[in-house]
């Protein structure tokens, strides 16, 4: 396979958005249903309970408290000063570390999981993966997901095309993501494709439009454009949902895809 490209400048910018709008991610972003961390467990044939995990691209918490509930032993990693504050309010008795996953302050062989919430395509694979493969014990999984929206459900998939009108392009490519991508793209670069098992869980929650709003306005292609530059598209938004949700409360629905790899 060939090697990852360098990161961009555009791709580092958006990688470092969210630190200056850590509390606005921590508030409005989504968590994940309890199936997910079934799937993990069953994949894995290992319960999380006294699991150690090492949680990387933590960000403010969200998915590491989860694991936690379930009974593991956290360390999060994350590199974002604005995000390693945020979850020191939220979760101040767990361990976190500033480091990124092409790099990780782990020793080699020290975690039974290595999950990635949201974070993967932040990493290059030609280092993410080879490191990941170095600090997992024989037999541990390494996890990875993302929340996407669901595009079978006509009011977003309206809104995902208004997005990209404004954006000038498609979410995921400017990010680099590949939310939706084959596994062959989310490995891409690394030193070879792992066998891994992929899974998609469908899950909505229902919030206030305001919420909403600030959970879109919390993913990276708006936070580098700036508030003073989105202000009209979401202004213009709010109507479009208040014509759908005269009620305020928008139900969003989620395929969150799920890919998972043991280590032999």
């Amino acid at each position: 396979m060939t090697a990852s490209p360098s990161p961009s400048a555009s791709h580092t910018a958006h990688a470092h958005s969210f630190n200056a709008a850590a509390a606005q991610y921590a508030a409005n972003r989504p968590s994940y249903p309890p199936a997910l961390l079934d799937t993990i467990e069953q994949a894995a044939d290992r319960p999380l309970k006294d699991a150690r995990v090492a949680d990387v691209g933590a960000g403010t918490g969200i998915a590491t408290a989860l694991l936690q509930a379930r009974g593991a032993k956290v360390i999060a990693i994350e590199p974002g000063e604005g995000m390693v504050a945020q979850f020191r309010r939220f979760l101040p008795d767990t361990p976190v570390v500033r480091g990124d996953g092409d790099s990780l302050p782990l020793v080699t062989g020290s975690v039974d999981f290595l999950t990635y919430a949201q974070s993967w395509h932040w990493t290059a694979p030609a280092r993410s993966f080879p490191e990941a493969m170095r600090v997992l014990r024989p037999t541990g999984a390494l996890a990875l997901w993302w929340n996407n929206s669901a595009a079978d459900v006509p009011w977003q998939a309206e809104q995902t095309r208004r997005v990209e009108r404004f954006i000038g392009g498609d979410v995921a490519e400017k990010r680099r993501s590949g939310l939706r991508a084959r596994t062959e793209d989310v490995f891409a670069g690394a030193p070879y494709l792992p066998p891994c098992t992929r899974h998609e869980i469908r899950w909505s929650r229902t919030v206030p439009l305001d919420t909403h709003l600030a959970n879109i306005g919390s993913q990276s292609v708006f936070l580098v454009l700036g508030e003073e530059a989105t202000a009209a598209f979401f202004a213009e938004e709010r109507a479009h949902l208040l014509k759908a949700f005269p009620n305020g409360l928008v139900e969003e629905n989620y395929e969150l895809v799920v890919l998972i790899t043991i280590r032999p």
